[in-house]
């Protein structure tokens, strides 16, 4: 279950397994070795990679239907509903506090 789930969402947020792979610090082939079964994750891994794409570590390892069980609060559950990734939510995040700094200098 985990390969397929993990080559899921790596599809869904449009990723290479190298973009991914840098993104956990791990080689390609790793991602690689995960998507076709051939590896496991080592459990700060397996952590890494349910943080980088907020689903549980349940959900990763096929436990769970629900990608999403406890979103980081009641926003994120409504960006996760409207398709963002979890690179889009922390892109917006950032530019909002951003926003705030600025606007709070002027």
């Amino acid at each position: 279950m985990f390969p397929e789930r993990l080559r899921k969402l790596r599809k869904k947020h449009g990723l290479t397994m190298k973009a991914l792979g840098k993104s956990i610090n791990v080689a390609e082939s790793t991602i690689s070795g995960y998507e076709n079964g051939n590896r496991k994750p080592d459990m700060d891994t397996l952590q890494q990679l349910a943080d980088y794409f907020a689903v549980s570590t349940d959900y990763l390892l096929g436990r769970t239907k629900e990608p999403h069980p406890y979103p980081r609060s009641k926003h994120d559950h409504y960006l996760y509903s409207e398709g963002m990734t979890v690179e889009e939510i922390e892109f917006l995040r950032e530019s909002l506090s951003t926003f705030r700094k600025f606007r709070g200098k002027t």
